[in-house]
């Protein structure tokens, strides 16, 4: 005969389903949260690489002869930046458009994945580039 003892080992099969459950759930509630921060850091890096491009393109409208914005973020390439930032998320080439009478007015825009910041001035009369800013719902100019 068995004794009480020799029964009482291990973990039944409802037992063990039981914590499968809760493990499961509170991975699934974990991986949400992570997808949220991962696309708030996507976005800091947006604004930090806007930040870094608008540097540059005053170090470039600074050493030119007559003071112009380039007419594309390449014409930065190495002397300006070492590397012409894309969005960490697509990585396509962050929107660019200047003005192109006198080149003296230029608008980067970006997609954020969260809350969009307020749109800038970039197409706002003769302040502005007096067309279409370019895409993306965070707009920045000089």
């Amino acid at each position: 005969m068995f004794t009480s003892a020799q029964k009482s080992r291990g973990f039944t099969l409802i037992e063990l389903l039981v914590v499968i459950a809760i493990i499961g759930l509170l991975s699934s509630v974990v991986l949400a949260s992570l997808n949220g921060a991962r696309k708030k850091g996507r976005d800091a890096r947006r604004l930090a690489d806007l930040k870094q491009l608008q540097v540059a393109m005053e170090l470039y409208y600074s050493d030119q002869p007559v003071p112009a914005y380039p007419p594309d973020l390449s014409s930065i390439g190495s002397s300006y930046i070492a590397n012409v930032p894309k969005d960490p998320g697509t990585g396509d080439d962050y929107t660019y458009t200047h003005r192109s009478e006198g080149g003296e007015f230029y608008c980067l825009g970006a997609m954020l994945e969260t809350t969009p910041q307020p749109v800038s001035s970039c197409n706002i009369g003769s302040t502005g580039l007096g067309g279409p800013a370019p895409d993306g719902n965070y707009v920045v100019g000089p």
